[in-house]
């Protein structure tokens, strides 16, 4: 057993705490981070990365053929072999060298192996060997240790070898019939790329497609989805499972059965809390960590005491997004350079950086296609709040940048204003490419810019981001009323 000592130690070396250890050490902090499995974590090799690397050949051929002149050259369907290939490439095959490399270069300690909290302040860490080493903090133990696929209690779903997301986008083979259970961003997303590398999928949802989202959002992409030749199935729960002779069978609640060669299951995230010796705190293993706007963890125990435990990433269950995850880190980081300096965080003469982003204007991107980018509240949130709304909505395949894109553009927008302050609470774009326009609409209501100051930021032309000068035409000018085209809730 050895022990060392530091001035901070990260549990888990994802994305989102390499970005926390990066902000320590740049502020002067001795900085240790802690990885049982790949540094660079989730998103790097299992989630973000090889997700969207999937998507891409088939997002690329699909626009290929909605130009004319590039659709008639477009002869072939997706090469899968290379399509794997690429993928494999953008996560370096599953080697972390280049990402210990750089943690290595920013003066920022690894030490591999499972970690556990064994004191105030203590980390005990057992590598693979079985070596022991006890690390101490002087000011801060932060857990960055992400979340993984919940697995639903369904009568021989085990049994049957089911994919989670981490097989789904790591898999070697492409299953000729693909069964995929839930309705969310990753059965979304994970159903569009296996259809463009051609397996035949029936997706599962118990509600409709992407329900956290404007209603229209699933409506286009279920549409779009079953044009591309997958049966989406809405409202029944899939009650038991089993494998014979290769082929897997679904029983739906309603009787009937799906049949399969490999079954996604997509329904949720679990906390990768459990065995991180969490008592020792007074808390529970296996449970999200509430944490305050400074990423700290809140709780009664006295072992508490000191502000010394963090909790940043999907870990706190507050917003399950890398960007977010990271946004915290960044936040996390300059509080605890800031209380290790004895400032309070309020008092800091930057002011104070907390992750105030996650309640209201948290930018999420579904890569389906068409893609879905929202951010702020939706319609429903909005009105739940107390919010007087106003809805402002339209059709995208009229904007010049849109015909250049894509014959028979379809795609839509809706700006969600506060008619009390005149600022922006949510925007959603649906269509090929909107991606791209998340970042403006996320700037303009995390600065909570006027609407009549928005006039002043013209939109180029032909782009898709003239979208924005038909939502305030919508909205209508300064100083008139205008609310035939809208609805005012």
């Amino acid at each position: 057993m050895s022990s060392q000592n530091y001035d901070v130690i990260v549990i888990g070396g994802g994305a989102v705490g390499e970005n926390v250890a990066d902000r320590t050490a740049q502020g002067g902090l001795r900085t240790v981070v802690v990885e049982s499995d790949l540094v660079g974590g989730e998103c790097s090799y299992w989630a973000c990365m090889p997700s969207k690397a999937l998507l891409r050949s088939g997002g690329a051929l699909a626009a290929a053929r909605r130009v004319p002149g590039a659709a008639e050259a477009v002869t072939g369907t997706v090469d899968v072999r290379a399509a794997l290939k690429q993928r494999d490439s953008i996560v370096s095959h599953w080697k972390d060298d280049g990402q210990a490399k750089w943690l290595d270069s920013a003066g920022i300690g690894l030490v591999r192996g499972h970690a556990r909290l064994t004191g105030t302040r203590e980390v005990t860490v057992t590598a693979a060997d079985g070596t022991v080493t006890v690390l101490t903090a002087a000011h801060a133990v932060v857990v960055s240790t992400g979340s993984a696929a919940l697995l639903p209690d369904v009568d021989g779903l085990k049994e049957v070898d089911p994919w989670t997301s981490r097989d789904a986008t790591s898999a070697q083979q492409i299953p000729q019939r693909l069964a995929v259970i839930g309705g969310g961003v990753v059965a979304a997303e994970m159903a569009t790329a296996y259809a463009s590398l051609g397996s035949a999928v029936t997706v599962i949802a118990r509600s409709p497609l992407l329900g956290g989202q404007e209603p229209f959002a699933g409506e286009l992409v279920t549409a779009a989805l079953e044009e591309n030749g997958v049966t989406v199935l809405v409202g029944p729960s899939t009650t038991k499972a089993r494998r014979d002779n290769g082929t897997v069978t679904l029983t739906l609640d309603d009787g009937s059965t799906v049949a399969a060669d490999q079954v996604l299951v997509a329904i949720g995230r679990t906390p990768r809390t459990h065995d991180l010796g969490l008592d020792v705190v007074g808390l529970d293993g296996g449970d999200w960590l509430a944490v305050d706007d400074t990423l700290l963890v809140q709780g009664d125990s006295p072992a508490l005491a000191g502000d010394w435990l963090y909790a940043t990433g999907d870990v706190n269950h507050r917003a399950l997004l890398t960007h977010q995850g990271k946004y915290q880190a960044r936040a996390a980081g300059d509080a605890i350079v800031t209380r290790a300096a004895g400032v309070q965080v309020d008092d800091a003469p930057w002011g104070a950086h907390v992750a105030t982003a996650d309640h209201a204007a948290v930018p999420q991107v579904a890569f389906t296609d068409p893609e879905v980018a929202s951010v702020g509240l939706n319609a429903a949130h909005a009105v739940k709040a107390g919010f007087r709304i106003r809805i402002l909505d339209y059709d995208l395949a009229n904007l010049g940048g849109a015909s250049v894109l894509a014959v028979g553009y379809v795609g839509k927008a809706r700006a969600i204003v506060d008619l009390d302050r005149e600022v922006l609470l949510g925007v959603t774009f649906v269509g090929q490419d909107v991606a791209e326009l998340l970042h403006s609409a996320t700037v303009a209501i995390v600065g909570e810019v006027p609407i009549h100051r928005l006039w002043h930021a013209v939109p180029s032309y032909p782009t898709l981001s003239e979208v924005w000068l038909r939502l305030l035409e919508a909205y209508g000018r300064p100083g008139f009323t205008d609310s035939d085209t809208d609805e005012e809730k």
